[in-house]
């Protein structure tokens, strides 16, 4: 069953037969937008009013037994105290280091991907098996890795606590983060790659550009749209981090815990308005640093979509 457009209807001015289509655009996608707002927008309402929900217990002393006590106010936003502050840190330092290398490592992937050699389909099917892997597998695969006796201290011919609690846990979530994540910026940037005509690269090589040269100047500029959108994408990935650290590394660990493990270990031990006052905080970081990277470089991705 096929659904048409009506005509336009004689006598209507462009205005009007805007607002009309308007109207029956909105009527189409109303089931969509309600069921977002049952999903995404309730919960979202909950957890903030949840956040301003304070319980207070004290000792019934007509009858000794513990009351609870709940009124609305800021108390759980007075989070300014030595945990939160780390996992904030954590938080931040994974998603600059993280994403910086995996930018590194997947442009270097999608550059080998687009090269016209054999076996091209074996090596990109393996480039991206790391990213097929589930997160909490990919964890218990490193953590057998980083063990005590595992390959990384053999390699290395050292002898790391690396899923202790100190610089070489933050480090190994750092590696088995890049090592997951990294096809995925390739893969998106191998998407731009193959989008530049050839005619662009036979043309710098008439005039004599030489290969660095030519990937600065034509290659980076071409693909900037596709990357700026891989990197906001892991951008917003890494802030939300929870299952790596916490499957590798363990709970509270103050070397890796990151505001979502921060904020599901108060829902765990029942304290739900500290955890969502967490959650609330780690929304709104999100979205001003996603506001602040498409304002910065993503300017050019919106204006040639909306062209």
């Amino acid at each position: 069953m096929t659904h048409t457009l009506p005509r336009p209807v004689p006598g209507l001015s462009r205005n009007k037969r805007r607002a009309r289509e308007g109207r029956l655009a909105l009527l189409f996608v109303s089931p969509s937008l309600i069921a977002l707002l049952l999903v995404v927008g309730y919960p979202i309402l909950a957890a903030l009013r949840m956040s301003f929900e304070v319980s207070s217990t004290r000792i019934d002393p007509a009858t000794g037994f513990k009351v609870t006590s709940t009124q609305f106010g800021l108390a759980n936003y007075a989070v300014a105290d030595g945990r939160f502050l780390n996992a904030l840190w954590n938080t931040t330092t994974f998603t600059v280091v993280s994403v910086a290398i995996e930018v590194v490592i997947g442009v270097a992937m999608a550059l080998i991907m687009s090269q016209d050699l054999r076996g091209r389909g074996l090596i990109r099917a393996s480039i991206l098996v790391p990213w097929a892997i589930p997160t909490a597998v990919s964890a218990l695969l490193w953590r057998w890795i980083f063990a005590p006796s595992g390959v990384a201290n053999a390699v290395l011919s050292a002898d790391v606590v690396w899923t202790g609690n100190g610089f070489s846990s933050w480090v190994a979530v750092v590696v088995a983060d890049t090592w997951k994540t990294a096809p995925f910026i390739g893969l998106l940037v191998l998407a731009g790659l193959q989008a530049i005509p050839r005619e662009v690269y036979e043309a710098a090589r008439v005039d004599g550009s030489k290969p660095f040269t030519t990937f600065w100047r034509i290659t980076v500029p071409m693909v900037r749209p596709v990357l700026a959108v891989a990197v906001l994408f892991r951008i917003l990935d890494v802030l939300r981090m929870f299952d790596l650290p916490y499957v590798l590394v363990g709970p509270r660990k103050d070397s890796v815990e990151t505001l979502s493990m921060l904020a599901y270990d108060e829902m765990s031990n029942l304290r739900f308005g500290p955890a969502s006052a967490y959650a609330a905080i780690l929304f709104v970081y999100v979205v001003a640093v996603a506001f602040a990277f498409v304002r910065l470089f993503g300017a050019d991705v919106t204006r040639r979509g909306a062209s």
